[in-house]
């Protein structure tokens, strides 16, 4: 018997003239057809996107300090219009007791009330400066803490904190469970962690409302007001009052002088953050604004005035915010406009 072969076996084919007769003729080389990476993408506008005029206007209003030629004018101006009226006011109250004596006391009384309420709004102003002053002053000790990892100056901004919202009602349980617990944690992290949990989660849900109801006006004022500067009134309007309302939600309390330095505060903050500020979260937003801006230009505007006021209430909140985002999720713009204008272009 003959031995069988074990392994594989290999069978060579020589090409017959009658098979390659059978194949047919030999196909012709194709033309290379274009590549889908040549494709534009799906997301991207044909045309330039809409430029966010009203909020520009807005920013260089707000941003732009003065110089010093102007606040020295502007001082001068407004320390010889009191001296003169302090001088006129005398001047006629003297004459008035010399005529009329019981009108001339009126008038001394009504002059002594206006001064009291003059001096009671200036104290105002100051507590209300310092108190936004004593919350920044958590914040950089706060970001001290968590970058040296110092467990005291921790504890410190924990017991300011309490100090700032245990007198708050809607703040009180949360402010006792954090006065409990306190003692629980062993590092710098964890403490700040349970107090921006326990404390700053309700607070960071009310500002974001408070953002998206101003995204919303902005957006509105943008797209259905016609006059050219009636809808950067409304939106210097509408960001003044978002920024004032972040101060209040987070205990900063800003008066009418301290909440234009407030703002002038956040525009600042808002150019030193910007290059990292508008990132993807906002591409979208822009996306969508060239996307609208086909049906109307005025839409499209507002929806990227919606976005810049929503990047304006996210710095606002950052500078108001008495600790550092570590454990909550940091607001975006996509998402806030999102929520903020849901409904209005529909």
């Amino acid at each position: 018997m003959n031995e069988r072969r074990r392994g594989p076996v290999l069978i060579e084919l020589e090409d017959s003239p009658d098979t390659d007769a059978r194949q047919g003729p030999a196909e012709e080389p194709r033309e290379p057809g274009p590549s889908p990476a040549d494709a534009p993408a799906i997301d991207d506008p044909e045309g330039p996107l809409p430029r966010p005029r009203t909020m520009e206007m807005v920013t260089r209003l707000i941003g732009r300090p003065p110089s010093r030629l102007t606040r020295i004018f502007i001082n001068s101006g407004v320390a010889l219009f009191a001296f003169l009226l302090s001088i006129a006011a005398l001047d006629f109250l003297n004459g008035l007791l010399n005529s009329y004596p019981l009108l001339g006391w009126i008038g001394i009384a009504l002059f002594a009330v206006f001064t009291l309420a003059a001096l009671g709004m200036a104290w105002r102003e100051y507590r209300a400066w310092a108190r936004f002053a004593r919350i920044d002053a958590i914040q950089r000790r706060a970001g001290s803490a968590l970058a040296e990892g110092s467990l005291d100056q921790a504890r410190q901004a924990t017991r300011d904190l309490l100090a700032i919202y245990h007198k708050r009602p809607e703040m009180e349980w949360a402010a006792k469970r954090l006065a409990e617990h306190q003692a629980e944690a062993v590092d710098a992290q964890s403490l700040l962690t349970m107090a921006e949990t326990e404390l700053m989660a309700q607070l960071d849900q009310e500002a974001r409302r408070e953002i998206e109801a101003a995204a919303r006006t902005v957006a509105a004022a943008t797209a259905l007001i016609p006059l050219a500067l009636a809808d950067v009134a409304a939106a210097l309007a509408a960001n003044l009052r978002m920024i004032r309302r972040m101060a209040e939600i987070y205990g900063g309390r800003a008066g009418a002088v301290g909440g234009w330095r407030l703002a002038r505060t956040v525009m600042t903050h808002l150019v030193a953050t910007g290059a990292v500020a508008a990132g993807d979260d906002l591409i979208h937003t822009v996306a969508g604004g060239g996307v609208l801006a086909k049906l109307s230009r005025r839409f499209g505007e507002g929806v990227v005035n919606g976005a810049l006021t929503a990047r304006v209430g996210i710095a606002a909140m950052e500078v108001c915010r008495p600790l550092p985002f570590i454990a909550q999720p940091r607001p975006k713009v996509g998402n806030l406009v999102t929520r903020g204008l849901r409904g209005l272009f529909d």
